[in-house]
Parts: C-alpha cells; sequence; structure tokens
C-alpha cells in the first residue's frame, strides 16, 4: 500500500501502517486519516496525535491505552480523558486508529 504526499509516495504496510517512521508528516497524517474514514482532523484529533508522539519520543514505545488515558486527564482534563472521548474522534481506537494516524509502529498483536 502507498499514499501520496506533496508529490512523494510513502510506503504504507498493507494494513495502513507507515513503514519507515521518519516519512511521517501532518500531510501524512491527514491522508491517513482518510484512509481511516475520520476525515478531517480537529484540535481534538491533533492533541491525541501529539500526545502520542511525544510518548513513543520519550519511550520508545507506544503508550498503553490506559495510561494514556492518564496523560490525557493530566494534560486536557478529566472530561477528555475517556476511553470514550478517545473512540469518539478515532472509531477503532488509540492503538488501531490514532496511533496508525500518528505515524507510530504497529504494536505486536494489532492488526
Amino acid at each position: 500500500m502507498q499514499a501520496e504526499v506533496n508529490g512523494k509516495t510513502i510506503q504504507l504496510s498493507e494494513a495502513g501502517w507507515l513503514e519507515n517512521l521518519d516519512e511521517w508528516s501532518e500531510d501524512l497524517a491527514a491522508q491517513i486519516a482518510i484512509n481511516e474514514k475520520i476525515g478531517e482532523l480537529t484540535e481534538e484529533h491533533w492533541n491525541i496525535i501529539n500526545l502520542a508522539r511525544e510518548y513513543f519520543a520519550d519511550n520508545g514505545a507506544v503508550c498503553e491505552p490506559r495510561n494514556f488515558s492518564k496523560l490525557m486527564k493530566k494534560k486536557y482534563g478529566k472530561d477528555k480523558s475517556s476511553q470514550k472521548y478517545i473512540y469518539s474522534l478515532f472509531p477503532t481506537g488509540l492503538i488501531k486508529c490514532a496511533n496508525k494516524i500518528a505515524g507510530l509502529p504497529r504494536p505486536k498483536g494489532c492488526s
């Protein structure tokens, strides 16, 4: 699978995960969001994407959903920390959808 972004062809896995993490960009994120049937990314989407990328940069691993909820609560408040809130923005959840759009590696056991 491939994505065309700004005249550049970017390689994605069969399931739509970024093959080379260094090729991630906000424009690519927008393209992956369309592939995931999210539509236009809002500030709320970007808050989650950026926090997921921050966590990965600091820890070298993707954040487990329960811990991610705690990070969201700390940064954005209780009303933005629930799994229900995250699923309202990313219908297949943090791991399968938000992390894919954020250009993070596919966790083991995730399709």
